[in-house]
């Protein structure tokens, strides 16, 4: 049983709750259900999460909050939950962190088939385990709480908002590959066109920040037909 992937259902609706910790259940998945933002903050310290599915808003509380501070704790896969079909909705949601964006009344099939993707990318690492307010990166440092960017000798480096959002997804997702369509809905919304060249241009001006040569960069490499990685050693502290 502790063998199972594990999901937490956060989610104001008991109805709701019920019937989504149902059809999972009868997936194979081990299942946590949670109200509002303290019953999950406590559901995370108790047990390894592999999954969060996250109401918005729920309890009362904004779930776009919630979904930001839950990224900024831990690297948990985050699937949001809609009431309606809003595309700023899901716009926001996506820059706050979340990986995927669904309106409640979607198909069970399509939500189970989402989650076993996202479990899938996720790796066998302990999704739910506490992280730190800093990443540190080839002698840099990036405080995802002040969102401010420190060079190796402490100096503050200026970073346009999309440029933020697009090194701290790299940094989050550790050494391992960001698609290009996903950096292109953290850089310009999920409107952009998957061949849309703005992210090659913010890409451009990061691996500028951080001093990469061009042709052969160290610290933001090119996954030709997959996306971008961070090609040194990542920590959190």
């Amino acid at each position: 049983m502790q063998d199972r992937k594990h999901v937490l259902i956060v989610d104001e609706d008991a109805q709701s709750r019920s019937k989504f910790a149902s059809h999972l259940e009868q997936h194979g998945l081990r299942v946590t259900v949670a109200s509002n933002g303290s019953g999950m903050q406590r559901a995370l310290e108790r047990a390894r999460i592999d999954l969060v599915l996250l109401d918005a808003p729920p309890g009362g509380e904004d779930g776009l909050k919630l979904c930001r501070n839950l990224r900024a704790s831990t690297d948990v896969p985050v699937i949001m939950l809609a009431r309606r079909a809003d595309e700023v909705d899901r716009i926001v949601g996506l820059e706050m962190g979340a990986d995927d964006f669904l309106v409640k009344t979607v198909n069970p099939r399509e939500l189970l088939a989402r989650i076993r993707n996202l479990l899938r990318r996720s790796g066998a690492a302990p999704a739910s385990m506490p992280r730190g307010r800093l990443f540190r990166f080839g002698g840099w440092q990036l405080d995802v709480v002040a969102r401010e960017l420190s060079d190796p000798q402490g100096k503050l480096q200026p970073l346009r908002n999309s440029e933020y959002r697009v090194l701290s997804s790299l940094l989050a997702h550790g050494n391992r590959v960001v698609s290009r369509v996903k950096l292109i809905e953290l850089a310009r919304g999920g409107d952009a066109a998957p061949f849309d060249r703005s992210i090659d241009v913010r890409i451009s001006r990061l691996r500028q920040i951080v001093g990469d040569d061009a042709r052969l960069p160290r610290i933001i490499k090119t996954v030709h037909g997959e996306g971008y990685v961070i090609g040194v050693v990542v920590e959190r502290a």
